[in-house]
């Protein structure tokens, strides 16, 4: 099936599969691919599945849509081809079997309920999925405690080379799991995450036991044995 892996800086921080015959991408929220920047118009672009072939289109987006370099207004995308939308480069799979990284799935907390449609900033934060992994030799093991907020108590281990946490559109930020360890960044939002009450910029920096992250209001706890 394919798929669109989404980076920033050569730091991967989502994975989408088209599974539909139409896919949006765009900033704002509704859109199945959201990038939450600037740079991207609310609705920047399109992928349209016709049976084996998928095209991009670009919906007349401010700043333009970019494939390996070159603006492009409607293409039929081949296996590798990356697309720019602002600095996200998104590459195009139309095979998984032949892509290393793992699909990052996502665990959305207990909603909290509410007479009337809750604010976008007050709404549960998003956390990875708890689900198992198939076995590895990796000397890595790790996980995320939550210890505030709807999914209080949860604790979800680490298993993907990227995972993200928070809420698209309000904050997120992405852990990555590399030979020297993990990794923690901010990816996107006006809230950066805190590392021991210490803001986190776009540059990856070093987890260790015990640490505390805060991201959107919610406090969470590295661990790693």
């Amino acid at each position: 099936m394919p798929k669109m892996i989404v980076s920033i800086d050569g730091v991967v921080i989502k994975e989408v599969q088209l599974t539909k015959d139409r896919t949006t991408l765009g900033r704002r929220p509704y859109n199945d691919i959201v990038i939450d920047n600037l740079a991207v118009s609310g609705e920047h672009a399109v992928l349209q599945m016709t049976g084996a072939d998928v095209y991009l289109e670009d919906l007349n987006s401010t700043n333009g849509t970019y494939v390996n370099g070159k603006a492009a207004k409607k293409q039929l995308l081949q296996n590798g081809d990356t697309v720019e939308v602002g600095k996200y480069k998104i590459k195009f799979v139309s095979d998984a079997a032949n892509d290393g990284f793992e699909k990052t799935m996502m665990y959305k907390a207990p909603a909290v309920s509410s007479a009337s449609s809750p604010s976008p900033v007050s709404s549960a934060p998003v956390f990875p999925s708890a689900a198992p992994q198939s076995g590895g030799s990796d000397a890595l093991h790790a996980a995320i405690k939550v210890l505030s907020g709807g999914a209080a108590g949860r604790e979800v281990p680490l298993t993907k080379v990227v995972t993200t946490i928070g809420k698209p559109g309000v904050a997120v930020a992405a852990i990555t799991r590399r030979h020297g360890g993990f990794f923690v960044h901010h990816v996107e939002g006006a809230g950066n995450p805190l590392l021991n009450g210490s803001l986190i910029g776009a540059e990856p920096v070093s987890l260790k036991n015990g640490d505390l992250v805060e991201l959107a209001g919610t406090q969470m706890q590295f661990i790693q044995s």
